[in-house]
């Protein structure tokens, strides 16, 4: 059953950093590729989340990074390979090289991605306890799931319930989705369900995404509006979007059907 299609693709370099909109891009068991590949270890965080994020540092919002290749960097570089592959399989590593940063600082700056400026700058203003290092993984390094989705009708409704014009990316999805139900939150009802998006892909959806401060700032400028948190913990649990798992990995592109399988 066609349930919409989908409105927009995004992956997050580097985590707690802005995103980047894509016209495709491969979902692989591992998650988005070239998504949150790189994060910065802060030994003042906590140990089940060790990084610094958006949490401590509202500025990293504002930290622009772009691929060094970025024609490299959409799929893996065997992805007819990868594509074959048996389900749950994940793709060999590309180069490092291949999928090298660089950061736009919010001054205008830019710094490669290893460069110890980068870690000076992202130092400042931080409690003097903290070291910050640079981490690479060759799994998306996400809080929890490897895929995440969000649609424009719940970011819709979250706008008429705070008054607050809502841009979609604070909610920092990977897959927006513009749903057939006009309802807000009708993505709910689609945990335990399997969607399949375009003509390969399915997703099994895992559970509700919990949200936390992050959602409060601003994409562009990193200003708070505590209304949006607000809103969400009161009136819907705490949980805006949905969580997935990759059963069958292969590339989405922008405009593709969404469909709920039986």
């Amino acid at each position: 059953m066609k349930i919409g299609r989908v409105e927009s693709l995004w992956r997050y370099p580097v985590k707690s950093m802005r995103g980047e909109e894509l016209d495709t891009l491969f979902a692989g068991y591992a998650g988005v590729h070239g998504d949150r590949l790189f994060a910065f270890h802060s030994t003042g965080s906590r140990k089940g989340l060790p990084y610094l994020t958006a949490r401590e540092k509202t500025e990293m919002l504002r930290y622009r990074p772009r691929f060094r290749y970025p024609e490299k960097a959409i799929a893996p570089g065997n992805l007819a390979e990868a594509e074959r592959l048996a389900p749950g399989a994940t793709p060999a590593p590309d180069p490092p090289e291949d999928l090298m940063l660089e950061v736009e600082t919010p001054a205008g700056e830019t710094l490669a991605i290893d460069s110890p400026r980068l870690i000076e700058v992202l130092s400042a203003g931080l409690d003097g306890k903290r070291t910050l290092s640079l981490r690479r993984s060759e799994r998306a390094m996400t809080d929890c799931r490897p895929v995440s989705l969000f649609s424009l009708q719940t970011a819709r409704q979250l706008a008429k319930e705070t008054g607050i014009s809502i841009d979609k990316r604070r909610f920092r999805a990977n897959i927006y989705l513009d749903l057939t139900n006009s309802d807000g939150f009708a993505e709910n009802d689609f945990i335990g369900r399997t969607l399949q998006i375009g003509a390969k892909v399915t997703l099994a959806i895992v559970e509700l995404d919990s949200r936390c401060m992050i959602i409060t700032l601003d994409p562009e400028t990193a200003e708070k509006s505590p209304a949006v948190l607000k809103a969400v913990a009161q009136a819907h649990g705490g949980t805006a979007g949905l969580y997935a798992a990759v059963l069958v990995q292969g590339m989405i592109r922008q405009g593709d059907t969404v469909e709920l399988l039986p």
